[in-house]
């Protein structure tokens, strides 16, 4: 399952927003509570250890996946400016509980991958990273070859995610896992 002292990246500090301090931040989450309700936020510089600070207030701008947020302490543009690429994280302790048949994202991660082929169910790899620009994308490392392909982490092409036993089952239309 989770390691409970990991780091989960939940969003990535783009640019500054006006000039009273406040950043963009693109969203890397579904919980969108996490940049629109005040408390401590956790921010990381590269590979630097990540540092706390308090979040103030945020707001989703409409028609968009980013927020405009606040932080305390981070008054000027100058300083806003100087926050660009900073990750936001939170503990993986922290993650909001689930109903039964939902999971994380980041439980994905080292689940092994099959196929149902001629009735069977064959393993063909796993699931080694997740990418999540505007879709959500598998990363699976193939056992035949080492190649790492992208599956995009729709009902159609992934019908069963089984975390309990660890594995998921796709189902790729022909020719994307030659890609």
């Amino acid at each position: 399952m989770i390691n409970k002292n990991e780091w989960l990246t939940v969003g990535l500090i783009t640019s500054c927003h006006g000039i009273n301090g406040q950043v963009k931040v693109k969203s890397l989450s579904d919980f969108e509570e996490r940049f629109l309700k005040p408390g401590i936020r956790w921010l990381q510089k590269e590979n630097e250890p990540p540092s706390k600070i308090k979040l103030i207030s945020g707001f989703k701008q409409p028609g968009k996946e980013t927020f405009i947020v606040k932080f305390q302490g981070i008054n000027t543009r100058n300083h806003a400016e100087e926050m660009k690429k900073f990750k936001i994280l939170v503990k993986a302790d922290t993650l909001p509980k689930l109903k039964k048949e939902e999971f994380h994202f980041l439980e994905l991660v080292n689940l092994e991958v099959k196929t149902l082929e001629n009735d069977e169910l064959k393993k063909i790899g796993k699931v080694i990273d997740l990418e999540n620009e505007k879709n959500n994308l598998l990363v699976i490392e193939l056992f035949k070859n080492q190649k790492k392909v992208l599956i995009p982490f729709v009902k159609e092409i992934v019908p069963l995610v089984d975390i309990k036993n660890n594995f998921l089952i796709i189902n790729p239309p022909n020719g994307l896992l030659e890609l």
